[in-house]
């Protein structure tokens, strides 16, 4: 895939496009996973988020407080979309650096 900008809200080369940021102050508002890019690719974000949230009810989020914290107040499949919308990014942003995934601290222990 190739990129039109290095910045990570691009999503993997148009694969989820984020919709505009709304941020104000300190509070950080980025949009949506929008219709724009490659269908079959947003679905199988959609689906990786869905194997994530089903794994978690069953083995337990205490690792992942931010979708516990998210699960708790959205339902299940507003918190898949909001899930396949944080991996788009975050694997927007490792092809634009060219890294590899990085554990977070709270999951490596």
């Amino acid at each position: 895939m190739t990129f039109s900008s290095p910045a990570s809200r691009t999503d993997c080369g148009g694969a989820a496009r984020a919709s505009q940021q709304h941020s104000s102050g300190s509070k950080e508002r980025l949009g949506s996973i929008s219709k724009q890019g490659d269908r079959y690719l947003r679905s199988l974000f959609v689906a990786g988020a869905l194997a994530v949230i089903r794994y978690a009810k069953i083995h337990g989020n205490a690792d992942r407080p931010w979708l516990t914290a998210l699960l708790g107040r959205r339902p299940t499949k507003v918190a898949a979309i909001a899930l396949a919308n944080k991996i788009a990014r975050m694997a927007g942003a490792m092809m634009a650096k060219g890294e590899r995934y990085k554990q977070p601290a709270a999951l490596a222990a």
